[in-house]
């Protein structure tokens, strides 16, 4: 079978990660229940910080956030090993910025992703995201952007939304934890 997957988000648990950096930068200490409660994918409200304040953090903060110590979620890099040793083909799909790509796949592998560079796709708007997702066929695919979500067909793909606060609004299979995989490949 053909998986695709999201990266941030739904692989890594970047904006967790990116909290804990703006609380650091900004020398504040608000509370991990914060952060899980927003409804919304940017960060910076809590903070007090306006949007355009907030995309400039990002930004300046952006080497840091993608590159360093972003831990993947628990059992995430297992469950991809596992698929791959299976004969599975495993497909990331990521919206992060073009310039990023060849440093992401490689920070990718040294976590242990099982990364093959021809099927790294990075550096896409989410509605470019999207036409490479049902042009490559897969079987299943993870993510956690509505935005993203919203837009795929169904047809033989299986859409599946990593939770996050932000998207518990949509409709279809879910997954909170990476042990839930086995239950997907159960049901197909």
């Amino acid at each position: 079978m053909k998986f695709g997957f999201d990266i941030d988000d739904t692989l890594i648990n970047l904006r967790g990660y990116a909290f804990t950096v703006y609380n650091k930068k900004l020398n504040k200490n608000l509370a991990m229940d914060i952060f899980e409660a927003l409804k919304t994918v940017e960060i910076h409200e809590p903070f007090g910080l306006t949007n355009a304040e907030g995309k400039e953090m990002w930004n300046t903060l952006r080497e840091e956030i993608y590159f360093s110590d972003c831990p993947p979620y628990p059992d995430a890099v297992e469950t991809l090993q596992e698929l791959k040793e299976q004969g599975h083909e495993i497909y990331y799909i990521t919206a992060r910025p073009g310039e990023h790509g060849e440093r992401t796949m490689n920070w990718m592998k040294k976590q242990g992703f099982p990364v093959d560079g021809d099927k790294f796709y990075c550096g896409m708007k989410d509605h470019e995201k999207v036409k490479i997702i049902e042009e490559l066929g897969l079987d299943f695919y993870f993510d956690d952007k509505p935005g993203v979500l919203d837009t795929l067909s169904s047809g033989s793909l299986r859409v599946v939304v990593r939770d996050q606060s932000y998207n518990r609004h949509l409709q279809g299979e879910r997954l909170s934890h990476w042990k839930e995989m086995k239950t997907f490949l159960s049901s197909k």
